[in-house]
């Protein structure tokens, strides 16, 4: 893991090994500017004196977790530096906001003084998120922001996650084709196992869509065949 220097002025440079950083320490040319991640700052050197290298900062979202990843780009690839994890509190404040509503309702219906409700008296933003997706977005946008600051960042990347099952089976399918298929459904009530249906909206007695339902009808505990809207 590389260790963040800063000029003496507290602008960022090129990040250094550990063992470099230990050399710096130990001669007196840096000091320890933050602990958790490990920052130093030179005392002797600018950053209109040292050369930069093109830094990318990496970004994996997701709703527990959110990787990220700055690398070094070369002309043969990428040299990893720094690999981060994380971890957002969305259970948490669900979890809260709960408690507070549960609260607040017990104090209304309670023999105490009267409380009205407040619930509609509040408005919300046009662009208006959850506070669990808010705090995962502004949690985030902060480490990039810290991170700009301690590395001389050039590029930015987040990997996109959105993809659509159908297309990947289909790619010509479109509009009210999305809604033409079987659903099979286990006896047991817990599993459902979706058939596409034909163009023309049947799963006419022969195409490989009526043998796919066969197939999926003939498996343990599959008893019932409901047809969702042919659109």
């Amino acid at each position: 893991m590389a260790v963040f220097v800063l000029d003496r002025q507290g602008r960022p440079l090129m990040p250094c090994t550990e063992k470099r950083a230990r050399l710096l320490l130990a001669r007196a040319r840096a000091r320890v500017h933050r602990v958790v991640p490990f920052v130093i700052r030179l005392t002797d050197r600018r950053a209109e004196d040292s050369s930069f290298q093109s830094l990318r900062l990496k970004l994996d979202p997701g709703s527990q977790t959110t990787g990220i990843a700055l690398v070094r780009e070369k002309a043969d690839g990428i040299a990893v530096l720094n690999l981060m994890e994380l971890v957002h509190r969305g259970r948490q404040i669900s979890e809260a906001l709960r408690q507070r509503r549960a609260l607040r309702r017990r104090r209304r219906g309670a023999n105490l003084r009267y409380r009205a409700p407040r619930f509609d008296n509040r408005t919300r933003a046009a662009r208006w998120l959850a506070p669990s997706l808010q705090h995962r977005v502004d949690s985030t946008m902060s480490w990039v922001w810290r991170l700009m600051r301690w590395a001389p960042v050039s590029a930015l990347s987040m990997e996109r996650v959105r993809f659509d099952m159908q297309a990947m089976q289909n790619p010509d399918i479109s509009g009210l084709e999305y809604q033409h298929c079987t659903t099979v459904q286990r006896a047991d009530g817990y599993g459902y196992s979706t058939v596409p249906l034909t163009k023309e909206g049947n799963s006419g007695n022969g195409t490989k869509a009526w043998l796919a339902a066969q197939a999926a009808l003939s498996l343990p505990g599959m008893n019932a065949e409901v047809s969702r809207a042919n659109g």
